[in-house]
């Protein structure tokens, strides 16, 4: 049986993130490279869409705690939405804040150059949902470590 190149694969969210995700930043549009010259004349920046599904792309920088190598453990994560999704979650630290997924894909892709290539994945997802399980204890040890530190 052959994969076709691009495949997403459903995952759960806390098999891909045991110890959840950390939201850096705001979610903002995903839009297409514009050239000087579209600048210059004023040409508003087009937002991608998604070819599988129809919908907009939005892009968000999260970061992983349980990733041990420091390098990749931020990344961005694309949503699949026609409005822009908000986060369910209140911020633990000024513009940080603990999240879970919804409806998360993982598409496998090499990443790197040159003899330093390795395997990494693009990963989708249609929606934020209120923190249960991974967040939620990502979330108690931020509160933690902030109520110790004061």
């Amino acid at each position: 049986m052959a994969i076709p190149k691009g495949y997403r694969f459903p995952v759960q969210f806390d098999e891909a993130f045991p110890q959840g995700l950390v939201m850096v930043g705001e979610v903002s549009p995903d839009t297409e490279y514009q050239s000087r010259e579209d600048k210059a004349k004023g040409k508003p920046a087009r937002q991608r869409i998604d070819e599988e599904t129809g919908k907009r792309q939005w892009k968000v920088t999260v970061t992983d705690p349980s990733e041990p190598n420091a390098k990749r453990a931020s990344f961005e994560v694309t949503l699949l939405a026609e409005v822009q999704p908000v986060p369910a979650t209140s911020e633990v630290l000024p513009g940080m804040r603990p999240i879970e997924l919804d409806g998360l894909t993982a598409e496998p892709k090499v990443a790197g150059t040159g003899e330093f290539k390795y395997q990494s994945y693009l990963f989708r997802a249609t929606a934020f949902k209120a923190s249960a399980g991974g967040a939620g204890r990502a979330s108690k040890s931020a509160g933690e470590s902030a109520a110790k530190a004061a």
